[in-house]
């Protein structure tokens, strides 16, 4: 079974977003609240339908929920904009998007504090999921706003696309 790599190094960021060190994913995930920064894209079709992954079983956080398109951590050393494509090329396996970028906001949970920098684009090529998420689909905005509140959509998705208008 896969895992995540507890010793990856992530950057620390103040709360101006500003570098401030670094720290492994499994100090930043074990409740620290050490503030990290992570990319999000929304994926669209041209019919409105938005992209969605399923999170794999074995993930440390939100296990086998369905989640933002992608949704990755940027590595110490490593550009928002470089993180980003580094993501999606190893998450959905696109290459040719253009992402605009939405917003930025800090995401406080129990467990955890992120820098979440959002973008979206627009895509009617194929999507290949790879073995970092259990698959994915398109979904109509009647089925996400269905899916509210019921566990099977992750909070940080719920929260972030109501907040942007995705919902």
């Amino acid at each position: 079974m896969a895992s995540d790599n507890l010793m990856e190094l992530f950057p620390l960021l103040n709360e101006a977003g500003e570098v401030i060190g670094h720290a492994t994913r499994g100090e930043c995930h074990n409740g620290s609240r050490l503030i990290h920064p992570v990319v999000h894209l929304h994926l669209k079709n041209s019919r409105g339908e938005l992209y969605l992954q399923k999170r794999p079983m074995w993930k440390d956080i939100q296990p086998g929920k369905w989640d933002t398109a992608v949704g990755g951590h940027v590595d110490y050393g490593e550009t928002i904009e470089e993180a980003l494509r580094r993501e999606v090329r190893e998450e959905i396996g696109i290459t040719d998007f253009q992402p605009e970028k939405i917003c930025h906001y800090l995401y406080d949970s129990d467990r955890e504090r992120e820098m979440v920098y959002v973008y979206q684009a627009i895509y009617d090529g194929e999507v290949h999921p790879s073995e970092e998420t259990d698959g994915g689909r398109f979904w109509l905005q009647e089925e996400l706003r269905d899916n509210l509140g019921k566990g099977v959509l992750t909070p940080n998705f719920e929260m972030e696309a109501v907040k942007v208008g995705l919902i």
